[in-house]
């Protein structure tokens, strides 16, 4: 068989978990063919060996069907990637995901007050708006208008509120849209990583854009991540699309931290009551099904809107107001998380093997 014929068979392995096939998300790197023996390399986002075992059942299936058994499978997952450096920020220590099923939901002002209350921590943090086509992080952290530049053939991320960023807002022209397919989008989140000089970081927030395609399989390739974040509302119509991101965390293998439940009631700035006008409490139910926790219910407030507006996110600008608190609650929720959850992987060793 020749390169596109075996590249032709690939072509019918379902990815676990996605209806996509392992050669059009890009995961096969390299093929080779020696008469009978056929070589075949593969990289994938799932840290989990149950994921690679599954692939090599279902290859070593498909290829069998056309009487070809001599094949040689190396699967290469994140750890490994790693362990060989192939890791595209190895100075940073933890990533973290933050995503949605929808968008509309508040899930890049739950992002920057996070990363936020981590630096308040007296943690370095660094925040990566991976919101490729709707870029708002830097109008929330009031760096909107901030020229970026570069030392050494490097992007300097600027800073705000203790946090460094990088956002395509601050590459585009106002309200420009990007029109792009799946392949730029990777390409340029593996430029963030690689030509920006980020430093050494305890955490890196990835703020996701909504929905579960080619932006997260490229981060979850790029680099292991330490915990993944579902920003949710109250609402039935919203909490269907956040199973999907919790159900794409499961199937790529990222380590959930919890759920955040957002616009969890109105916090009356009169009175001080709090109304549930949308909903409370519904994520628990969900949290439970998936072995997670509530990381917070952020309430409607009127500071949170004029915060992110206007560049002065609430958790550093009104530390006091209710709505800090609970993000700081969140913040101290996700780090025991971090600090209890094992990230040294270097015993797991090379999934190679003929199939």
């Amino acid at each position: 068989m020749i390169e596109n014929e075996i590249r032709a068979v690939l072509s019918g392995v379902s990815y676990p978990g996605f209806d996509r096939n392992i050669v059009s998300l890009g995961f096969v790197k390299q093929i080779k063919a020696d008469g009978d023996q056929i070589a075949i390399d593969l990289e994938i986002p799932a840290s989990d060996s149950g994921v690679a075992l599954a692939l090599r059942s279902e290859i070593a299936k498909t290829f069998a069907a056309i009487g070809r058994k001599n094949i040689a499978l190396n699967i290469v997952r994140p750890q490994e990637r790693a362990k060989e450096g192939k890791n595209l920020a190895p100075n940073i220590k933890r990533f973290a995901m933050i995503s949605s099923g929808k968008g509309g939901v508040g899930k890049s002002s739950v992002c920057v007050n996070l990363a936020i209350a981590s630096a308040m921590r007296g943690k370095k943090v660094g925040l990566l708006d991976a919101d490729i086509y709707g870029p708002n992080v830097p109008r929330m952290l009031g760096l909107e208008n901030e020229k970026l530049r570069s030392v050494s053939d490097k992007v300097i991320p600027p800073e705000a509120y203790g946090v460094k960023v990088m956002s395509m807002g601050m590459i585009l022209a106002p309200a420009q849209a990007l029109i792009w397919r799946g392949p730029m989008i990777v390409k340029t989140i593996e430029r963030f990583f690689c030509e920006v000089e980020w430093g050494d970081l305890d955490i890196m927030f990835m703020d996701m854009p909504p929905g579960t395609g080619d932006a997260q399989l490229s981060l979850a390739q790029s680099a292991p991540i330490s915990a993944g974040i579902v920003v949710t509302t109250p609402q039935e119509v919203a909490l269907d699309d956040a199973k999907r991101a919790l159900d794409m965390f499961v199937k790529t293998r990222v380590p959930i931290a919890g759920i955040a439940e957002n616009m969890s009631g109105f916090i009356c700035p009169h009175c001080n009551t709090e109304y549930d006008i949308f909903g409370k409490g519904s994520v628990a139910a969900l949290a439970k099904e998936y072995g997670t926790q509530t990381l917070a219910e952020i309430p409607i407030e009127p500071e949170i809107r004029v915060g992110g507006d206007g560049g002065k996110p609430i958790v550093f600008c009104n530390p006091s107001s209710e709505t800090a608190k609970r993000y700081q609650r969140a913040s101290d929720l996700l780090w025991e998380f971090l600090e209890h959850t094992t990230g040294d992987n270097a015993a797991i060793q090379p999934d190679r093997a003929p199939i």
